[in-house]
């Protein structure tokens, strides 16, 4: 959950504002936003935290602090946040079903799904402004309308859009349940042994490379991520795969893959 508050009693404008979950595990500040921020080093966390623009409850902290369930972590800069207003967008959709409730779209692969650093234009959201005047947006999720789950970028696949608040609010609780099931297909190096399995490791952004999401074996970084895999084709060099996810985690796949000696094929 994000807002944009300007405090003008300390002249910072607030970027961020993140709400732990309440089964949060204790962890440090610098990890905990690492891992929810995106393109910032762990350098820059702890530099903004000496300047006072991190605060939690809304005190300031050390970089030491440790998060707690349901703090409130506030992120401020002296410059106000960019425009980001959503605007539709002429952009066609592949649209495979449709009804009064929902609409469940084909989207292709090199389409971002909503509008976030670096890709504020061009998105799905944007076409499903366009196409569809008013649909509504899940608590905590405001600015993408219609959105109850995503796809990568680069992943080609099906989207379920909610077309009312009913439907959103369905299917919300579908997959807060895991009720729904996702299944992808996907090619990597090499034939996995055993050739079905299940992937539960922690997954979140590289330390090295922010860009880059990894496995964190130990748990004590990152987010649960649970990955099924089976082998459907053996092709020698390579192996046709079905992954059906638990979680939905940002680069989950490509994560788990490559933590098990088989990363995506083109990688």
């Amino acid at each position: 959950m994000e807002e944009i508050i300007d405090d003008e009693d300390e002249g910072l404008f607030e970027h961020h504002r993140i709400v732990a979950d309440r089964g949060q595990a204790l962890l440090r500040i610098d990890k905990f936003l690492m891992d929810r921020l995106p393109n910032v080093t762990r350098t820059k966390i702890q530099e903004g935290i000496h300047l006072g623009f991190v605060k939690v409850n809304d005190h300031d902290i050390k970089p030491n602090y440790k998060v707690h369930p349901a703090d409130v972590v506030t992120v401020s800069f002296p410059e106000p946040p960019r425009d980001t207003e959503l605007k539709p967008e002429n952009i066609p959709l592949n649209i495979v079903f449709e009804d009064d409730h929902i609409v469940v779209v084909n989207k292709a692969a090199g389409m971002v799904v909503h509008p976030a650093y670096q890709n504020w234009t061009g998105t799905l959201v944007n076409a499903l402004m366009h196409h569809f005047k008013e649909l509504p947006h899940m608590p905590g999720n405001e600015g993408r309308p219609g959105l109850v789950h995503r796809i990568d970028k680069d992943t080609s696949g099906l989207l379920v859009i909610a077309k009312t608040e009913k439907a959103i609010t369905h299917l919300a609780k579908q997959f807060f349940d895991h009720s729904i099931e996702r299944t992808y297909q996907a090619i990597v190096w090499g034939i996995p042994s055993p050739e079905a399995g299940t992937i539960n490791v922690n997954v979140g952004r590289s330390l090295k490379d922010r860009r880059i999401t990894t496995a964190f074996p130990k748990a004590d970084f990152g987010r649960t991520a649970i990955t099924h895999y089976k082998v459907l084709k053996d092709y020698r060099y390579v192996s046709l795969i079905e992954c059906r996810l638990e979680t939905g985690r940002t680069h989950q796949i490509r994560a788990h893959m490559k933590y098990i000696g088989h990363t995506l094929f083109n990688e």
